[in-house]
């Protein structure tokens, strides 16, 4: 008889911890999908209203099983983006991770192998925090040379072979030649440009998102 109350302790304790794990594996089942966007100005909807940006669009074309967190800064570099990125990481858990970044550091002239390991250091955390990852790729024109134009578009094409992430090459494409889409500093895409933009993105992004994600008007 004396160990009769262990033995009852034990199963009551047992019954208790299954409650509780079954509580929450529900809220985990329940939790939205977190979508963390890192980039600079271009997602950060510089010289807009921030809810004409493309990622203010891509929130409102999704339901609500995700949420999306834009943690885009206008001016921002790779480096910039490495430093802040394990912070975020740790607050928001995103289960997706659009990587935006790099445009700075061709205007400035950086070297593209230190964009490129600044980028990988992101994709590494991201990955390493049970993130799905995606490149979103920008281009830049030949100012420091052809040559730093074409090492600085193949920086993000190798990044997506060497961790197998999904690639937009060029999140301008469509828009960065046309007049009428870019603001008056021919750097920033104006609010009518945003659309396209989300359709660039749209096809990367759709296979890493749950089913269904798009809100019922769409």
């Amino acid at each position: 008889m004396r160990h009769a109350f262990p033995v009852v302790s034990r199963l009551v304790l047992l019954a208790w911890l299954g409650l509780w794990l079954g509580a929450a594996q529900a809220v985990a089942a329940n939790a939205p999908t977190t979508v963390l966007v890192m980039g600079d100005s271009i997602s950060a909807g510089y010289g807009i209203d921030r809810d004409q940006g493309w990622v203010a669009l891509l929130d409102a074309r999704l339901d609500d099983s995700v949420k999306v967190v834009n943690a885009s800064i206008s001016g921002e570099t790779t480096a910039g983006g490495a430093t802040r990125l394990p912070d975020l990481l740790r607050q928001h858990h995103p289960d997706i991770v659009l990587l935006e970044l790099g445009g700075n550091d061709g205007l400035r002239g950086l070297p593209p192998q230190q964009m490129q390991t600044n980028l990988a250091r992101m994709i590494e955390a991201s990955q390493q925090a049970g993130a799905k990852v995606a490149l979103l790729g920008i281009e830049i024109p030949p100012n420091y040379g052809q040559a730093y134009a074409d090492a600085f578009r193949r920086v993000y094409h190798r990044l997506a072979d060497r961790y197998d992430v999904p690639l937009v090459p060029f999140l301008l494409e469509g828009v960065a030649l046309n007049d009428s889409l870019m603001q008056d500093d021919g750097i920033h895409p104006t609010a009518e440009a945003q659309p396209r933009l989300l359709d660039n993105v749209w096809p990367v992004l759709e296979p890493l998102l749950p089913k269904p994600a798009v809100a019922a008007q769409e």
